[in-house]
């Protein structure tokens, strides 16, 4: 039986908000995105949240109740890299749950589609080393970046 760890994902406010959590659903159905690299892994997703817009006090929060609901890994949502502009507390964030409540912080969920792709890229918003980081394991080949741009899997079908 594959090791099983519970999981949070967490959701950016400002690029988020009303998110219907297709993608990162189908991401984490699929192993895709982020989630690849836990192919071999029972994962247990026991929150979905948003951390209600640039709020540390309302992350410190979610990241003390997850800590007591058990929850090792944090995912942070593909919005923190993807809104307009990418999220300026990530790193902020991604430290907080880390270093004061001990999770394991990845960042994004599914895979970047085309449109964010060209956009951030064409207005630079990843040139940076930090961002380069951040953005590593959501960064995938033009099909599945195309399949990705949609909502729902094989739409046409």
């Amino acid at each position: 039986m594959a090791e099983k760890k519970k999981i949070g994902i967490l959701l950016c406010e400002q690029h988020c908000n009303k998110c219907h959590g297709l993608k990162c659903f189908r991401a984490l159905n699929d192993r895709e995105g982020a989630f690849a690299a836990f192919k071999d892994t029972d994962l247990e997703l026991v929150s979905y949240v948003s951390c209600t817009g640039c709020n540390a006090a309302v992350g410190n929060k979610i990241f003390a109740e997850w800590q007591k609901a058990g929850i090792e890994i944090a995912f942070f949502a593909t919005g923190f890299i993807c809104g307009y502009p990418p999220c300026p507390h990530v790193e902020f964030m991604r430290d907080l749950a880390e270093k004061a409540y001990g999770l394991k912080v990845v960042m994004g969920t599914h895979p970047i589609d085309s449109n964010f792709w060209a956009s951030h890229n064409a207005a630079g918003s990843w040139d940076s080393p930090v961002w380069q980081e951040i953005i590593k394991d959501v960064i995938t080949d033009e099909e599945t970046r195309q399949a990705y741009t949609s909502f729902v899997k094989n739409p046409s079908a």
